[in-house]
């Protein structure tokens, strides 16, 4: 469940970032652009707060990461910052004290499983970064 919970977040961060792509490169002069309706600001050092962080950490390293053009290393390069962005959101979760059932054992799944991939990556990266 845990994988098919990562493709499927993958999937859509993937289709948020290509719908946004063309808003991202227009140049908007330093202006702010209005909020959505409905659209609400998350409360500093609010859950939500935190769930934005963790997904603005994740998009400026993925953004700025120069790519090799070889597809497994920038493959396992990008998604250490796309799992480590679950964790956090799941940590977050965690310490809001909400305390759901299924959301508190997904937290911990996703914390348990994401970690063991970021390592898993990353020894693949340090075996693989020099050929």
């Amino acid at each position: 469940m845990t994988r098919n919970l990562s493709q499927t977040l993958f999937g859509l961060i993937l289709t948020w970032g290509l719908a946004a792509g063309p808003a991202f490169a227009q140049d908007h002069g330093g202006h702010a652009m209005p909020a959505a309706h409905g659209a609400t600001t998350a409360a500093p050092g609010s859950p939500s707060q935190a769930y934005m962080a963790a997904m603005q950490t994740m998009d400026s390293a993925m953004a700025s990461m120069p790519m090799t053009g070889k597809p497994g290393l920038d493959y396992a390069r990008m998604m250490i910052p796309h799992h480590q962005s679950a964790v956090d959101m799941a940590k977050a979760y965690l310490a809001s004290g909400e305390n759901d059932p299924v959301l508190t054992k997904l937290s911990n799944d996703i914390v348990a499983s994401q970690q063991a991939e970021i390592a898993t990556l990353q020894d693949w990266i340090a075996r693989n970064e020099a050929k």
